[in-house]
């Protein structure tokens, strides 16, 4: 087989881990490109009970769940092992590429096993920012995830890291599996191409209004609350400030409590969940987007914003000092104080960042296109390695067969 003919008729089989809307807006980024350059893709997900089965879903086989404790949002696949297997061996994949470390991530590696095909893995999950939501973290504790995650991804063929910070964390845990970093890249034009359009005539937000805005899953570790401790803060020194938070969660209720016991009722809108078709146009109807997150593996919600045209504003953090390396793209921060005084320098003085070109070599690198191929080419050299390891077990069994003769 050349590498033209791989190609052309490669099989990709990934899996999805349900919920999760960056892994799911990853995968699907990535199917994107596998397709766009001549491969096919499988997905192999569990059962949702938001999508309507009477609607034909391409080259997706979905097996029975259930929500997982603790995350009821998320689902863990309780059957389907060995139909999972007969699947794949029909479809005659080259590759497995898993997305999470529970049942579907367990599936994908006995699949592989007993197809005799390489199996990667993309750690999305920073697990030991979690754990006080199982039994308040007082049942799990790092000592578990780090044995969870090095078990999972023992004999890998290779992991995919999004961030250094996976990187890093993954080698501290002891594994010593081939780790590439490939954050998920995203489709700039879909982004690009999006418009306000009725998102601040749908909030009665008139145009000349500064809008902050924070888009994800409304958990307790992305801080939300400490946004809106500043919030009384920036709204002195700017007083016609609307905070638009989207998203929903297990956070919802205490934020929405936070809001009203701040008197902050005008001043902020819970949106709910947003189609992700639209999220789009609320990046470009907001002003800057702001995170107070410290939980992320990557932050795709930054690269939307920046790919949107919108000033991000967040975290420090290694991953995010290494992409805002430029005021016109975004700034971080340490603490309050910092935080309200770089929204209120974006929000003043905003026409001070317009330099377009850091921004530009910025979405190059991290475009869709950029991160299929980087994938694809890791897929290849994950391929060629478990080839020669399999070549080389081949030989060193026909040798000691000849020596036991």
């Amino acid at each position: 087989m050349t590498e033209g003919d791989i190609c052309e008729y490669r099989n990709i089989y990934g899996y999805l881990l349900s919920a999760s809307k960056c892994v799911a807006t990853s995968i699907k980024t990535l199917r994107e490109q596998l397709e766009k350059q001549g491969h096919t893709a499988y997905i192999f997900t569990t059962t949702d009970p938001n999508v309507d089965k009477s609607i034909y879903e391409r080259n997706i086989f979905r097996f029975s769940s259930i929500p997982f404790i603790s995350f009821t949002d998320r689902r863990i696949a309780v059957r389907g092992l060995f139909h999972a297997y007969q699947v794949a061996k029909e479809l005659n994949l080259d590759i497995i590429h898993t997305q999470t470390e529970f049942s579907m991530g367990l599936i994908g590696k006995f699949v592989a096993k007993n197809l005799k095909i390489p199996c990667i893995h993309t750690y999305h999950t920073m697990y030991e920012d979690y754990l006080h939501y199982v039994a308040k973290g007082r049942l799990l504790k790092l000592y578990h995830v780090k044995q969870m995650s090095k078990s999972f991804c023992y004999h890998m063929s290779g992991i995919v890291a999004p961030s250094l910070r996976v990187k890093e964390t993954l080698e501290r845990y002891g594994i010593d599996e081939p780790i590439e970093i490939i954050p998920t890249g995203v489709d700039i034009s879909k982004f690009s191409k999006s418009t306000n359009e009725n998102i601040r005539e749908k909030y009665k937000i008139n145009p000349e209004q500064p809008l902050l805005l924070t888009l994800s899953r409304l958990a307790f570790e992305k801080n939300i609350d400490k946004l809106l401790n500043a919030m009384p803060d920036i709204l002195a020194r700017v007083p016609e400030t609307k905070l638009m938070i989207c998203g929903d969660g297990p956070a919802r209720e205490s934020l929405v409590q936070q809001v009203s016991d701040m008197n902050l009722t005008d001043s902020v809108i819970f949106t709910g969940e947003i189609n992700n078709d639209e999220v789009g146009s609320y990046y470009k109807a907001a002003d800057v987007f702001v995170s107070t997150s410290v939980s992320e593996s990557q932050g795709l919600t930054y690269i939307e914003a920046i790919a949107s045209g919108t000033k991000v504003i967040t975290t420090h953090s290694p991953y995010t000092d290494s992409i805002l390396t430029d005021a016109s793209i975004g700034m971080t921060f340490t603490g309050e104080d910092e935080l309200v005084n770089k929204v209120v320098d974006y929000l003043l003085n905003g026409e001070k960042y317009n330099d377009s070109k850091p921004r530009e070599e910025l979405l190059n690198s991290i475009s869709a296109d950029n991160f299929g191929r980087k994938v694809i080419s890791f897929y290849e050299k994950c391929m060629l390695d478990f080839d020669m390891k399999k070549k080389l077990r081949f030989n060193s069994d026909e040798l000691n067969k000849a020596k036991g003769r």
